[in-house]
């Protein structure tokens, strides 16, 4: 119902309409999307407490923030093959960010019981939901390996986002790429995400400061479109080409 939802809005006949709330919504319907076929392969049902209620809040998103433009040139096949691509990295990048912060808290979790002297018996199980939520995730191993699938076929569509956003600048606008707000954050994104699969294949780099990396990346992706359209559309009340 969701992903109909966004179809039947952003794509009205032959326009676009659309807005950081679009965005955001797209990003995780596809987010759920990823999530639910991943389950297939790894335990996953812990996640489910923080990427659907995510997921249901952001499908209604668009409809208390309507500042959405209407792109002249959406009916283009270039651009809308752009758009797919796009979105789907945004939606690995998502998950992926989702996943560096549960790592965290497991981690942290982890850290904790161990600083303690924890021991497991019927006595001391206790600690709140949350902590019985975090138990329920699946090993720091199986959510690692997941993590670094997902960004590196997210970083393989970035890489296509930027490559086909040059393409479609030339051939439909008849302007080269600009280096404007959302360009510059895209790269930085594109460059920081690169920098840790490099780092990764190299050095195998792991622990919190690479979760962090994730998470810094993540949000520069974030500002590079989802962050420049809120603060034209809601903050400043300006269209957005």
């Amino acid at each position: 119902a969701h992903g109909v939802l966004l179809h039947m809005t952003i794509f009205p006949a032959n326009e676009m309409v659309f807005g950081f709330a679009f965005a955001l919504s797209a990003m995780f319907w596809l987010g759920a999307g990823i999530y639910w076929i991943e389950s297939f392969f790894f335990s996953l049902d812990g996640l489910r407490l923080l990427l659907l209620p995510l997921a249901a809040v952001a499908s209604i998103l668009p409809l208390v923030f309507g500042g959405v433009r209407v792109l002249p040139y959406a009916a283009a096949p270039m651009f809308k093959l752009h758009f797919v691509i796009a979105n789907i990295a945004y939606g690995l990048f998502a998950i992926a960010a989702l996943h560096a912060v549960l790592m965290l808290a497991v981690e942290r979790r982890l850290h904790a019981l161990k600083g303690a002297g924890f021991q497991r018996n019927a006595g001391n199980r206790g600690g709140g939901w949350l902590s019985n939520w975090i138990e329920t995730l699946p090993p720091l191993l199986t959510m690692e390996k997941l993590l670094f699938r997902l960004i590196g076929a997210g970083f393989v569509l970035l890489t296509a986002t930027l490559v086909s956003g040059i393409v479609f600048s030339e051939q439909l606008i008849d302007r080269p790429l600009s280096l404007d707000h959302k360009t510059v954050f895209a790269i930085l994104s594109w460059l920081m995400f690169g920098a840790l699969l490099t780092a990764r294949k190299i050095s195998g780099w792991r622990g919190r400061a690479a979760l962090r990396w994730v998470i810094a990346s993540f949000i520069a992706l974030l500002l590079a479109y989802v962050g420049s359209r809120f603060v034209f559309e809601v903050l400043l009340h300006r269209p957005v080409v």
